[in-house]
């Protein structure tokens, strides 16, 4: 009887390891390739729970998710001759494990297998476009030529690349200083040039405000003294009515105005005979004589 249980305990634990040797689970973020003496038999992309036989076959796991890779700094050089320290990073999936497996046979092996292939076609692409183009105006449109080309040449290795970026893409520290002082002059050129421009529209400015100013005076003056005849005319006009209607009065008018004119207070000498027309009014309230019309007052 012992030895029946012993026999039933046996069976249970070789089943037991049979099973745990014999199944093996796929995550739902991996995919597996069972090996038969280490070749390539069959690619599980399905998650659950899989068998295999024990000791013949062998399962490696491949991540199914995006994955990094951080490349080397390197020094490219630009179109215009211009060396840059370029830092990049693809971004890859594993499409086909068995591809995978065959060229490069592990992600452990990623950056020595695949990552020159990257370096290669940024220095090839990057080498087509000038400093500004990789910087600033045609990054996005390079970045993904590169990215065209690598996966290109990814399939190969059964990799599928998402994406090429540029982290950083600097001057190396020796052509810094060489390049800001460059920069500083270009734009000291720029600035006196600018300034030049301005002080060229400025005079301009003041030559167009100098001629209006000119035209709007003599403008004015030419108003002023058309207006200013008119009203000599008007005055005129004013006087010889005034004379028309009572010649008397209005002499003895005219002769106030110059007594008034004449005779100032504190300089009251004058050298005039007493009989003269000047002073008739004084000895005649009548003035003498009849008056004669006054002339055009100036």
């Amino acid at each position: 009887m012992r030895a029946f249980f012993s026999f039933v305990i046996a069976l249970v634990v070789g089943a037991v390891l049979l099973a745990y040797f014999a199944f093996f689970i796929v995550n739902q973020n991996e995919q597996a390739l069972v090996l038969e003496f280490g070749k390539p038999k069959r690619v599980i992309d399905r998650a659950g729970l899989h068998w295999k036989i024990p000791v013949v076959e062998t399962v490696e796991y491949f991540d199914k998710r995006i994955l990094d890779l951080d490349m080397t700094p390197q020094e490219v050089p630009a179109a215009d001759q211009k060396l840059l320290l370029v830092d990049a990073f693809a971004r890859y999936r594993i499409k086909d494990p068995l591809k995978f497996y065959q060229a490069v046979t592990s992600e452990y092996y990623v950056p020595q297998r695949f990552g020159p292939i990257i370096q290669s076609t940024l220095r090839r692409v990057l080498g087509t476009a000038s400093f500004i183009d990789i910087v600033r105006n045609k990054r996005e449109e390079l970045m993904q030529r590169i990215a065209a080309e690598v996966n290109k040449q990814g399939q190969e290795f059964g990799l599928e690349v998402v994406d090429v970026r540029i982290k950083r893409a600097d001057l190396p520290e020796k052509n810094l200083q060489s390049v800001y002082d460059r920069m500083k002059a270009d734009r000291f050129k720029e600035a006196e040039e600018l300034r030049a421009e301005g002080r060229a529209a400025a005079n301009k400015i003041q030559a167009d405000a100098d001629r209006d100013a000119i035209t709007i005076r003599a403008e004015a003056r030419r108003k002023a003294d058309q207006m200013r005849g008119e009203g000599d005319a008007e005055r005129n006009r004013i006087f010889a009515s005034a004379f028309k209607r009572n010649p008397e009065f209005f002499s003895f008018y005219r002769s106030m105005q110059a007594y008034e004119q004449g005779i100032k207070a504190g300089d009251t000498r004058m050298l005039l005979s007493p009989d003269g027309q000047f002073f008739r009014y004084f000895t005649n309230p009548a003035g003498g004589t009849t008056p004669t019309p006054p002339t055009t007052p100036r």
